[in-house]
Order: structure tokens, then sequence, then C-alpha cells
């Protein structure tokens, strides 16, 4: 079992940064591929940046791309999101995801594909 608990959403200006971080509680974290998630109101939850277990393979959405890294601390149990240059259809509610073994690219912005969810944390950036 994993618990995932969310950090560091607030409210930024547009061009702004921030960074979000995920605490994992459980054994074998390095062993999970982490996602981040977002949705905003009346929107589906959509993909963000994924990490693979190895930790060597991310992806990100084309949206986000060049603007937001993700990367993880296998000894801290925590997976991190770095936010740049945010822009106010960044705002959304983010969710940390985490699914035991590697994704695939064919899998890892399906929802489903993660077992575990943390509970969320708002971003809301204004212009």
């Amino acid at each position: 079992q994993v618990q995932l608990v969310e950090s560091g959403g607030g409210l930024v200006q547009a061009g702004g940064s921030l960074r979000l971080s995920c605490a994992a509680s459980g054994r074998s974290f390095s062993s999970y591929s982490m996602g981040w998630f977002r949705q905003a109101p009346g929107k589906e939850r959509e993909l963000v940046a994924a990490i693979r277990s190895t930790g060597s393979i991310t992806y990100y959405a084309d949206s986000v791309k060049g603007r937001f890294a993700i990367s993880r601390a296998n000894a801290k149990n925590t997976v991190y999101l770095q936010m740049n240059s945010l822009k106010p259809e960044d705002t959304a509610v983010y969710y940390c995801a985490a699914v035991g073994g590697p994704i695939t690219i064919a899998t890892m912005a399906i929802p489903s594909t993660y077992n575990y969810w943390g509970q969320g944390t708002q971003v809301t950036v204004s212009s």
C-alpha cells in the first residue's frame, strides 16, 4: 500500500514558478513509476508529466514541455514537479499518482494505469 501526499500548490502570477512535491509512504518507492496529473473545472484529468521507476525516462504533455520538469528523490520517497513560466491555463488541481513497475508510452497517460493517488493540490495562476 502506498499513500501519496502532495504539497506546494498555491496562487501565483502568470510567469511565476511553483514546485510541487509528492511524498510517498510505504516501501520500495524506487520501484514505482510516478505521474503528475491535473484537472481543471469541467475538464477531464490529464497527464502533465511522468517518470518511470528507473528514473531515467520522463514524459511531458506538449502543453508543458520546456516549462515543467519532473524529478524524483528515491532516498526521500518524493517526486517533484517544477513548474516555470506558469500560465493561467495551468490553473487546476494537481494530483500525484503511482503504479508499481515501469510504464509505457502507450499507458502512462491513462489515469486507470495508476493504482495510487494523492488528494490533490490547487494551483491557481492569475493573469
